[in-house]
């Protein structure tokens, strides 16, 4: 049985933890209070110190500790159920909150956002995922949806049904996103085919696909940053109007990747 302590000692540390982070924030919480805060909001006159520090001892980081299962989380002692779902229940209103902070707004005016809602949810994640972030004609944030689970070396994503969901809402145009389960975020020769495969797709169907962004942990890539997303481009231009002169050509990359035609 775990002994309570009396409630002048662990009612008062909660009620100062309390009143601290009314007062400012958690600017000045260290990590191990953080997740003792959270612990008291399911463990009723417990001393949740010791507990949240061996947390921050198993798991290393407060991320960690957010992002462990509640399995992973109840093997801790003094760590139950209603714990657990306290902590995993922070997790999701955070997701949620930055999803809905992206949604309807330009891309490119909430691009920050947009990345921490990604790394959010994405790092961390024990499997690849790949999804899709839905754009209207002037790039703002139709939907996020995840549609793929597995490997993409393993051709999970299927460009057919990438598309059809496009259409399904309405979009004009795409940004994709994946993990890597390794941390690593540097492309693979599966991850740029597909990238290549998604562009052709796109575009025959006049979408523009934007970006393509692995996560990885604490790092990113852009295959737009990095000029891939426009070789694709010029490479789905090349096969779709070979023999198409060049005024034609100009026209047809206005119409499909915007801006105003070049001009001879």
């Amino acid at each position: 049985m775990t002994e309570r302590l009396p409630d002048k000692s662990a009612g008062g540390h909660r009620r100062r933890l309390r009143e601290r982070f009314a007062r400012a924030g958690l600017a000045a919480f260290h990590d191990h209070e953080v997740v003792e805060l959270l612990l008291t909001l399911g463990t009723p006159r417990r001393d949740c110190k010791v507990v949240a520090r061996e947390a921050l001892r198993r798991f290393k980081t407060l991320r960690a500790v957010l992002e462990a299962s509640p399995a992973e989380l109840q093997e801790i002692k003094g760590i139950g159920p209603v714990n657990s779902l306290a902590i995993l229940l922070v997790r999701a209103v955070a997701e949620r909150y930055l999803k809905e902070g992206v949604l309807a707004r330009p891309v490119l005016d909430a691009a920050q956002q947009v990345f921490d809602y990604l790394y959010l949810s994405m790092r961390g994640l024990k499997k690849e995922v790949f999804g899709v972030i839905y754009l209207d004609n002037q790039h703002h944030v139709l939907d996020i949806a995840d549609l793929f689970t597995g490997s993409v070396a393993g051709s999970t994503v299927a460009p057919r049904e990438v598309i059809q969901a496009a259409i399904a809402k309405s979009a004009s145009a795409l940004i994709f996103v994946h993990n890597h389960p390794s941390g690593d975020p540097a492309p693979s020769s599966a991850d740029r085919e597909l990238t290549r495969e998604l562009v052709y797709a796109a575009g025959v169907m006049k979408m523009r696909a934007l970006d393509h962004i692995i996560i990885g942990d604490k790092r990113y890539f852009s295959f737009a940053a990095a000029g891939l997303m426009e070789e694709y481009e010029t490479s789905f231009l090349d096969l779709r109007l070979k023999g198409v002169s060049e005024a034609r050509r100009r026209i047809y990359r206005a119409q499909l990747f915007g801006g105003p035609p070049d001009k001879a």
